[in-house]
């Protein structure tokens, strides 16, 4: 059950938060959609927002199509003569625009004209909406965000697997319904092997890294024995199951191009944030329930410098760079190294420097990784040989990815020439495989080899520093993201996804301070009550009220009925 506070309870929240718009009312998804409603109350924001998104869809349309989408945005919005003028364009900048829409449809065209429309709406619109009864349901919901997590937030389901200082299992969040996967870090096991540094690592990068192709961390929490992440819930199985365990080793190149094109866009995110993975290999590169990937397992990432590099011989032998193996400083290239390691054991069925199931010395595979070119099979088309060589170049210097361009090098490799990256960002091209729902995708629990018991450590007050700062709760877009879309059961709404449904807490008329009747209020928990015998919006009796009267009252949201 999930309830908001009165919002009195949220003056020492309004002090703290940073007023930064791009935060407020870009990155966070609550936030976002608030911020939108409140737009929607004025027609000049209103066209604002329709421009960026108007932008927004042009970016991800099929080239052919482009231009013509192009013309419709200068059209509706640039023009003089259009219906929805934007507010405060320079005439110079609009001209400029149609001049470079006549010689192509570049993906980047509007992008000056989407900065100005955010540096309009975050100076006096911003001011205004933090003013609005919108913001003060922001804060509702942050107070909400911020409450404790414990082990009672979820019910816990079976073991998955196992991570290196505990088990992987699946777990639910009680008040939304949302299934996740908790990896526990056992607090003995860790304190025995000195792993606190590693394990406050892996969660901090995680926290810190917003990616549809990086697992997500939702919440970090502590129970008496355990440390625990709640991550994405990946059912589809990992690379590894899939290339060495579906039939014939290996992928169609089609394939292992997409996935290889999906881990790219999760390496420029993480290399975006100064992050360098080292543990690129098959069994990190998780499928979910549509056949997307994620890279998991940032137990061996790290943060890099501005301007510095990085040394450490870390890695999966076969998969670790020539530098790494020569222990020699870096910042990026190993990863782009690893997806060439990828790439080429999708296509061929077995990794480049060693052959499934036949014992080599981890020296002589070391010796091959620095000093011996990779033999490709006719299961390689040119294009495909072309990229994996580029990527699995001996000096990095020479390396693609590592010439100062990063993934931007990559993607624009012939292999890769008919995928539209922005389209695949926004997770709208269909995955070349789907996992069967019936399917289990990973070990059997009694296959599962279980932890012995950590003898001879006790756990001491002084460990309590490491726990605080590794159980810090929800994590912010995920959180809001996981309430953004869970089923509306309990609010006139029975199974409806919430949305902006949720969020939009009000319509707003009459100088601002009303709140219209209507299933929009009762969506979001105040004002209404249930009428026995129907469902849906017919199910309450709409009640008027102020927007102060609204906020006031602390309302029920929902309560799964799944016990």
């Amino acid at each position: 059950m999930l309830q908001f506070p009165h919002i009195s309870q949220c003056e020492e929240l309004r002090l703290s938060l940073e007023r930064d718009y791009h935060s407020l009312c870009e990155r966070q998804p609550i936030g976002r959609l608030l911020f939108r409603e409140f737009c929607a109350t004025r027609p000049e924001l209103t066209r604002c927002i329709a421009f960026l998104d108007g932008v927004a869809d042009y970016e991800v349309t099929p080239d052919e199509k482009r231009k013509e989408c192009g013309w419709r945005l200068m059209q509706n919005f640039l023009s003089h003569t259009g219906p929805d003028l934007i507010p405060e364009v320079p005439r110079q900048l609009v001209t400029n625009c149609a001049q470079r829409l006549e010689q192509g449809p570049y993906k980047d065209l509007f992008q000056e004209l989407t900065r100005l429309t955010h540096e309009y709406l975050s100076v006096a619109p911003f001011a205004d909406y933090l003013d609005s009864i919108y913001f003060n349901r922001f804060l509702q919901w942050k107070w909400l965000e911020r409450q404790p997590v414990t082990k009672n937030t979820f019910r816990q389901y079976r073991v998955l697997g196992k991570g290196g200082f505990g088990e992987v299992c699946a777990c639910q969040v009680r008040a939304t319904g949302k299934m996740y996967a908790c990896k526990k870090l056992e607090k003995k096991r860790i304190k025995k092997r000195k792993g606190e540094a590693m394990a406050l690592n892996e969660k901090q990068i995680l926290e810190k890294v917003n990616s549809r192709f990086v697992v997500s961390l939702a919440y970090a929490y502590e129970t008496k024995d355990a440390l625990c992440l709640v991550l994405t819930l990946m059912n589809g199985g990992d690379l590894k199951f899939h290339i060495y365990h579906m039939g014939q080793a290996g992928f169609p190149e089609a394939r292992a191009v997409f996935y290889a094109a999906e881990i790219c866009c999760g390496l420029e995110d993480l290399h975006r944030e100064r992050i360098v993975y080292r543990d690129l290999k098959p069994e990190n590169i998780l499928l979910d329930d549509h056949g997307h990937i994620r890279i998991s397992d940032l137990g061996l990432a790290v943060h890099v410098p501005e301007g510095q590099t990085i040394k450490g011989r870390v890695g999966t032998v076969g998969y670790m760079a020539p530098e790494v193996v020569k222990n020699e400083r870096y910042t990026f290239s190993p990863d782009w190294w690893a997806l060439g390691c990828l790439l080429y054991e999708m296509i061929a069925g077995q990794s480049p420097f060693q052959q499934r199931k036949k014992k080599i010395k981890r020296e002589e595979v070391e010796r091959l990784v620095k000093e011996v070119p990779e033999e490709y099979s006719e299961h390689f088309s040119p294009q495909a040989r072309s990229l994996c060589s580029q990527l699995l170049c001996k000096d990095p210097a020479e390396r693609l990815g590592c010439g100062g361009g990063g993934a931007r090098e990559v993607k624009e490799h012939p292999l890769f020439k008919k995928l539209n990256f922005k389209r695949l960002g926004a997770g709208m091209l269909e995955p070349p495989f789907k996992p069967d729902p019936q399917a289990i995708y990973c070990k059997d629990v009694l296959d599962i080899e279980q932890f012995s018991t950590v003898k001879g450590v006790e756990l001491e007050a002084t460990d309590q520093d490491f726990y605080q700062k590794f159980a810090t709760g929800s994590v912010s877009i995920p959180w809001q993201n996981e309430v953004g879309t869970c089923p509306a059961d309990g609010v006139g709404s029975r199974g409806a996804p919430l949305g902006s449904v949720l969020i939009a807490t009000c319509s707003v008329a009459d100088g601002g301070d009303r709140v219209l009747p209507g299933a929009e209020c009762l969506r979001a928990g105040w004002l209404g009550s249930p009428r026995p015998g129907l469902e849906g919006p017919a199910a309450c009796t709409p009640k008027e009220g102020t927007a102060a009267e609204a906020l006031q009252s602390p309302g029920l949201l929902w309560e799964l009925q799944r016990q």
